[in-house]
């Protein structure tokens, strides 16, 4: 599960509990404006995520770390898809995060306003 927080200029990604072991990384930090968007990630967590270097994939039970398909690389951090969201980024080293969160549509909520807010908040 990954707490996303917003302050400032940037967003902050930070990943929770044991998954931290899987994903093999704590925290992303990301500027606001390298943010494209966020959606539901819907049946974007099904299926074949690409080649994991470095990181878990347990068929079912986890994916988490980096993930490389197409020339680009994702962020995953996701046990159960229905509370996984899709950030969409540009100029960073991942093109996009998938990750789970406790209220999803908080999240892309939040993300889609974060150009225009100030000031911390967590979601």
């Amino acid at each position: 599960m990954v707490e996303v927080r917003c302050e400032a200029d940037r967003v902050i990604f930070e990943v929770l509990g044991f998954h931290k072991v899987w994903a093999l990384r704590s925290r992303l930090v990301i500027p606001a404006a390298h943010i494209l968007g966020a959606r539901r990630a819907g049946d974007a967590v099904r299926g074949w995520k690409g080649w994991r270097l470095p990181g878990t994939w347990i068929p079912g039970i986890i994916t988490a770390g980096t993930f490389y398909r197409h020339g680009r690389s994702t962020f995953w951090d996701v046990s159960r898809g229905e509370n996984a969201v899709v950030v969409d980024l540009e100029n960073e080293k991942y093109h996009r995060l998938v990750i789970e969160v406790e209220d999803p549509d908080a999240v892309v909520s939040r993300l889609a306003g974060v150009g225009r807010s100030r000031g911390a908040a967590a979601v």
